[in-house]
């Protein structure tokens, strides 16, 4: 397995040693001990998937202080442009963002820490989409920046977005109040 930090400290591409063959691929998606390079004491206890058709965007989304929320996602079917955030406080890079292509084929994971909202889009039809958490969801912690925010400017190259009723009414980034900062 190969791991980078991204441009945004605290974010990680991580690639996977893949082993494939005529009967298909094998590779270990998760390995505690492969995964030393995070924070001392990340443990990941809900996994989630979801189903979405080409043109989807969810995001951006993220859950507060005390029940912030780590994640390690994946594509498991499809493809996706996966983005990640900055939205700690005294962050050299507070309001940037890293994106990647994730898909089935490169198999590649990113590692999202606590104090970054979370979106993707999908780019194909019925991406498979999987997340670990390193929190519970507490629906009373959710919270969500609008998908197109003119400040954070994420070209989602998506004329037509499908988007749910909850992203089309996330807050500005310039109205949001963050509660998250570097340790």
């Amino acid at each position: 397995m190969e791991y980078s930090e991204c441009e945004i400290k605290g974010v990680f591409l991580i690639k996977p040693t893949v082993f494939s063959d005529s009967r298909g691929y094998f590779f270990e998606s998760f390995n505690r001990r492969s995964f030393d390079f995070l924070e001392e004491g990340i443990e990941f206890v809900q996994d989630n998937q979801s189903l979405s058709h080409k043109g989807v965007i969810r995001g951006l989304h993220f859950q507060i202080p005390p029940h912030a929320q780590g994640k390690l996602v994946s594509v498991i079917k499809g493809a996706v442009w996966d983005v990640a955030v900055d939205i700690r406080l005294n962050s050299p890079t507070y309001g940037k963002f890293v994106a990647y292509e994730l898909n089935e084929n490169n198999k590649w994971q990113l590692y999202i820490p606590p104090g970054f909202a979370h979106g993707f889009l999908t780019l194909e039809n019925n991406t498979i989409f999987s997340y670990k958490c390193t929190g519970y969801y507490h629906k009373d912690s959710e919270q969500c920046i609008l998908w197109n925010d003119p400040t954070i400017a994420i070209p989602w190259n998506e004329n037509t977005p499908i988007i749910s009723d909850k992203d089309k009414n996330g807050v500005l980034f310039s109205d949001f109040l963050s509660k998250f900062a570097i340790k």
